[in-house]
């Protein structure tokens, strides 16, 4: 489809394993102020996320995947469905192979495609790293002999307890930091994804982590990506909407390069077929999908309508592993 068109209205009836962003109703190419939006073209793949499934043990009324035990928004991947699509990133030059979910070591499959996707490049495993990893130490031991490292970065929300288990339940702050300690232990790389508070300091926030890091044994310089609340699927914060104006702040292909679909792709499992979508925040709207296949998926020029562009676009998110 032409790229100057305004993408053809969707059926009003949504299928039930799809959510469509409220800013989705609007035009594809313009603001609803009739400004051309900002957009990023693909650089190279350097980074390919495989969505394992929404379902999870936790149900965390914050979550950006509306993920809860038994969710089925996003069906589990098995290593069938993502055997053909980690080749073809090979033959592109692929980096990285990272994993998201809901929890994936809740799907089935998961260590089966962790063990294939490991033997190919280095694999990046977001987790809550309670009880479904606890179950499964016995089969993620043997990854390490694997010929390419396995990094996990864990969920540990705020370094308060009651805090961190109100949300998402209680026990599961000890059991993050149990898991921490028995992937570290392993030989495992760990890092932190922690929530950001408004006018927080970051240094202070951190340090308490790093308290609690010691009366654990647990070392103390892991590295922490830090998460604004990037809403729950379909919601809208209201962000400003991006232009082509706006990225004149980014005049240059490298100061473009923190947007993460310039270097990544996302699979996401819809019914039977795996589709490729343009990043880790985006699959709450099906517009953002980009095709069948890597190479095409690469050939499309990506709008920046979706609310969570503008995390991006003003911090420079990324899911990503810290450097």
């Amino acid at each position: 489809m032409p790229l100057t068109e305004t993408r053809p209205a969707r059926s009003k009836r949504i299928p039930a394993v799809e959510v469509l962003e409220p800013r989705a109703r609007d035009s594809w190419t313009h603001t609803r102020n009739g400004d051309p939006r900002g957009y990023i073209d693909a650089d190279k793949l350097k980074e390919l996320w495989i969505h394992t499934g929404t379902a999870c043990n936790l149900a965390c009324p914050f979550c950006l995947e509306g993920s809860h035990p038994g969710d089925g928004r996003i069906p589990g991947m098995k290593l069938s469905d993502v055997k053909p699509f980690i080749h073809e990133a090979i033959d592109m030059g692929v980096e990285q192979f990272s994993f998201t979910g809901g929890e994936p070591f809740v799907i089935r499959d998961f260590v089966n495609i962790l063990d294939y996707a490991s033997q190919h490049r280095p694999c990046f495993v977001l987790t809550n790293a309670t009880e479904p990893l606890h179950k499964r130490q016995h089969q993620v031991l043997p990854l390490l002999d694997n010929p390419y490292p396995i990094h996990f970065r864990v969920s540990l929300d705020f370094p308060d307890r009651a805090r961190h288990d109100k949300d998402r339940g209680e026990g599961s702050f000890d059991q993050a930091l149990e898991g921490i300690q028995w992937l570290i232990e392993q030989g495992f790389k760990v890092s932190i994804a922690r929530q950001t508070d408004p006018g927080e300091h970051p240094v202070e926030v951190e340090a308490a982590f790093r308290e609690i890091f010691r009366q654990w044994n647990i070392p103390e310089n892991l590295a922490f990506t830090a998460f604004p609340d990037l809403g729950t699927p379909g919601s809208e914060d209201g962000s400003p909407e991006i232009t082509e104006t706006c990225m004149e702040k980014y005049p240059t292909k490298e100061a473009r390069s923190h947007f993460m679909c310039t270097y990544t792709r996302m699979l996401v499992k819809k019914g039977d077929q795996v589709r490729v979508y343009a990043c880790t925040l985006v699959d709450d709207d099906p517009q953002y999908d980009l095709g069948g296949t890597l190479a095409e998926s690469m050939d499309e020029r990506i709008m920046l309508r979706h609310h969570r562009c503008f995390s991006c676009y003003r911090f420079g998110a990324s899911c990503s592993a810290p450097g």
